[in-house]
């Protein structure tokens, strides 16, 4: 990793480059591809916020964070949250901070719309993401979003 890390929406220009973001075979299951992210934000554009991970000018990952849903799905409106939809670090760029570095990046863009928490949801099993999210301090909430486990980090 090196310090020219950056976002940027993605555009024509780097399309192709998101939508050749992979990540190693025995994570698929864990994390849908790129180019269902985009098309998710497409018909959610007031609350998907889709960026593609830079190092210098190479491509290395790809977030997709939600930005104040209706996290309950009741109409009501008392559970707003913003948080992180999807990470996906390409294969051979994991391990490097890439993903530490895209948590950091939702959680200040929450902060700038004045928002106190980041939730991000994950698959549960020896191989799926939790000790990741649980090493940069997120905790369970004991709630299930479908089949993946949800979990807070305060942004106080």
């Amino acid at each position: 990793m090196t310090t020219a890390l950056r976002l940027e929406k993605i555009t024509a220009d780097n399309f192709d480059a998101a939508i050749g973001l992979t990540v190693r075979p025995d994570q698929e299951h864990l994390v849908a591809p790129v180019l269902k992210s985009l098309a998710e934000a497409y018909v959610h554009p007031d609350t998907a916020w889709p960026r593609l991970i830079l190092d210098g000018d190479r491509p290395v990952g790809f977030l997709m964070a939600f930005l104040d849903i209706d996290f309950a799905g009741d109409g009501t409106g008392a559970d707003i949250r913003s948080g992180l939809w999807r990470l996906n670090i390409a294969a051979g760029e994991q391990g490097r901070g890439y993903g530490r570095f895209a948590v950091e990046s939702v959680a200040a863009e929450i902060r700038h719309r004045g928002g106190t928490r980041l939730t991000a949801t994950w698959h549960p099993g020896e191989d799926g993401p939790e000790g990741f999210y649980l090493g940069l301090g997120f905790r369970q909430t004991g709630e299930m979003s479908g089949d993946q486990k949800v979990g807070e980090l305060e942004l106080g």
